[in-house]
């Protein structure tokens, strides 16, 4: 932490961990996670709706009598990369379209439909695209004022918005994890003494499965499937805060990305997108209170509808689809959603997933 910011020595933790141990009373109690998926992965096609598929298994490792935070997890894609402290852009952008101002609430309707003639290309990849008038990377991210809240300082609350928005850059944008290196500046950000979910993680990037699914948490791309088209990705979205659980800062982020991509093969130049909404919750803890390690926080829990990330997929990677390949496959079947509407929380937005069948994203 900065000069002037609370932190703890190193014979304070040794402290709290003895008493933690020790089951003394008021020592820091050491979180855990009930991990949930909850996907809808949509696969598009501009013109014709197509199919998502939903897959929520049952609840795993639920902790019991200590302090638990929910683990909603859930999926995404594609590719931009993290300089230090900040996102350098890596996709292609809209076309001079007028910029939005930047979301300070959730808005009370969709975006207006755009003309279906406006199809993306390989220089105007967000063509036709309510994205074409979001931010670039995090600058697509609203960030609010900071306020003293719970355990921190005004000046704290302030480095943990920042730290959570590089959560964000580093597990979404980071151009090595999405195209497959180990996501190790995300990881170093979650608490550590949250084992269930050290667990999960050291499992899915070793043998990834629907059970330990890399791409529950972090972006990762099938680069000998897809190749990543121009130097921005659009975002729109905003992070909010409170007072959580015995004085936490508890701060919430819900954000939609959108990723262009062509075909690996060169000469093949149809251009597809792969649009995602993610909420995750994170608790900045207070060091007497859970056992953390300063600079890190707890997750809580993490929601994700994806638009064309492969359906029923669990190779570890993203896999889009694209126009050309869907008359194989036809089109999918059940409720219509529309992946750029940030009208609806997305608890209203998770209601109603059925994880039997595939289902129809209105528009790409």
């Amino acid at each position: 932490m900065s000069k002037g910011e609370a932190s703890i020595s190193d014979e304070e933790w040794e402290r709290f961990q003895r008493e933690a141990e020790a089951g003394s009373q008021g020592a820091p109690e050491e979180p855990s996670a009930r991990a949930r998926m909850v996907t809808r992965r949509l696969r598009e096609e501009t013109g014709r709706p197509e199919g998502w598929r939903t897959h929520q298994p049952a609840p795993q490792r639920r902790g019991k009598g200590r302090y638990v935070v929910g683990l909603i997890l859930a999926a995404g894609v594609l590719f931009v990369a993290l300089d230090p402290g900040r996102v350098t852009d890596w996709f292609g952008g809209g076309g001079g379209d007028t910029p939005l101002a930047a979301e300070s609430e959730r808005p009370d309707q969709p975006p207006a439909t755009e003309s279906a003639a406006q199809q993306p290309t390989l220089q105007q990849p967000f063509r036709g695209s309510p994205a074409a008038r979001w931010g670039d990377g995090t600058a697509g991210i609203t960030v609010p004022e900071a306020r003293a809240t719970g355990w921190m300082s005004k000046a704290q609350v302030s480095q943990a918005l920042d730290r959570s928005r590089d959560f964000l850059a580093a597990s979404n944008l980071d151009s090595g994890v999405l195209l497959g290196q180990p996501p190790e500046t995300a990881i170093a950000l979650i608490n550590p003494k949250q084992k269930d979910v050290q667990d999960y993680l050291a499992t899915a990037f070793r043998a990834p499965g629907k059970d330990a699914d890399p791409l529950l948490l972090f972006s990762r791309f099938a680069t000998e499937k897809v190749r990543l088209v121009g130097d921005v990705v659009k975002t729109r979205g905003r992070i909010t805060y409170r007072e959580g659980k015995r004085g936490a800062v508890e701060v919430t982020t819900d954000v939609t990305y959108v990723y262009p991509v062509a075909h690996a093969v060169e000469g093949r130049d149809e251009v597809a997108r792969t649009i995602v909404r993610r909420e995750v919750v994170m608790s900045w803890d207070d060091p007497a209170k859970v056992i953390t390690e300063p600079g890190t926080f707890s997750l809580v829990s993490y929601k994700s509808d994806t638009a064309n990330g492969g359906c029923d997929n669990d190779t570890g990677f993203y896999v889009p689809e694209f126009r050309s390949a869907r008359a194989a496959t036809g089109p999918g079947a059940g409720r219509e959603v529309d992946p750029y509407d940030r009208s609806a929380s997305m608890d209203a937005r998770m209601q109603g997933a059925d994880d039997t069948e595939c289902g129809t994203a209105t528009r790409s």
